[in-house]
């Protein structure tokens, strides 16, 4: 009888996956010596279950290579990997149109207003240097920053 069970199953996981068996299919393989292990011993006593365990693995990995290797590797397939994660055409249009519309704001917009706001908000530009390259106070242009912003928010309203 083993008596370090966990011990005795992680080695022959380890050998399994040194031998290039992927970490699931070690696992698999070593249930599967382990489930033959408990079925021999129902008929005979087994004197060296940890070396039977391991060469139980190791003959059930090279029958799984055998296998693949007469019919095809087998591919696996995350769902992830299925997922197109590119917008769909509907939603590229919308997001034209979106844009579009965004566009024809900035236009109504006084130059002075559209640069200061696409400084602010597009370039991450500081107000202190807005401030001082539109001769204003910091004050005045976070006020224009935030009139331009809600009018954004009122005109793209349903976009």
């Amino acid at each position: 009888m083993i008596k370090n069970w966990p011990a005795v199953l992680a080695r022959v996981r380890a050998a399994l996956i040194r031998r290039g068996s992927a970490e699931h299919e070690a696992e698999d393989l070593v249930h599967e010596a382990w489930v033959r292990l408990a079925t021999y011993e129902r008929e005979q006593a087994v004197e060296q279950p940890e070396a039977f365990l391991m060469r139980a693995a190791i003959n059930l990995s090279i029958d799984a290579h055998r296998t693949r290797a007469q019919h095809g590797e087998e591919v696996e397939l995350d769902d992830d990997a299925l997922v197109d994660p590119s917008p769909s055409a509907e939603s590229a249009l919308l997001a034209r149109e979106r844009l579009a519309h965004l566009s024809v704001f900035l236009g109504r917009l006084s130059h002075k207003n559209r640069a200061m706001f696409l400084a602010r908000r597009i370039d991450g530009t500081s107000y202190q240097a807005i401030a001082k390259k539109h001769g204003l106070s910091v004050s005045a242009v976070e006020k224009r920053v935030a009139s331009v912003a809600m009018l954004l928010t009122m005109w793209m309203k349903g976009w």
